[in-house]
């Protein structure tokens, strides 16, 4: 079953330097476990690869209900260095809530 980030969760983002963090919150308690199963750091490297030139990594934030993902050289250099339009990653959450999570049990909203 595939289900769409964007309707079990939202997100944050920013930066600091060259790394773009972002932040994935479950809409609700029960939503977090998918979250936790199947939004690893090697499917959002995947999903934003071309753009992040180094690795990923993931923080679980269990009592937030939340996960946390920092993109190591996500920015060409960072806000004073970059020439990419976004150069503080403020719109890599958004781009991540259009991940589509494919689940191994039926799921319903």
């Amino acid at each position: 079953m595939r289900i769409r980030l964007i309707d079990i969760a939202h997100a944050r983002s920013g930066d600091k330097g060259d790394a773009a963090n972002v932040g994935v919150i479950a809409r609700k308690d029960e939503y977090y476990p998918i979250l936790v199963k199947y939004l690893t750091a090697e499917k959002v490297a995947q999903h934003f690869s071309g753009m992040v030139l180094g690795p990923v990594e993931r923080f679980e934030l269990p009592n937030l209900g939340a996960l946390n993902f920092v993109l190591h050289r996500a920015l060409g250099g960072g806000g004073t260095r970059s020439l990419k339009l976004d150069a503080q990653g403020k719109t890599l959450g958004s781009a991540l809530l259009r991940f589509e999570l494919e689940t191994e049990e039926p799921f319903s909203l």
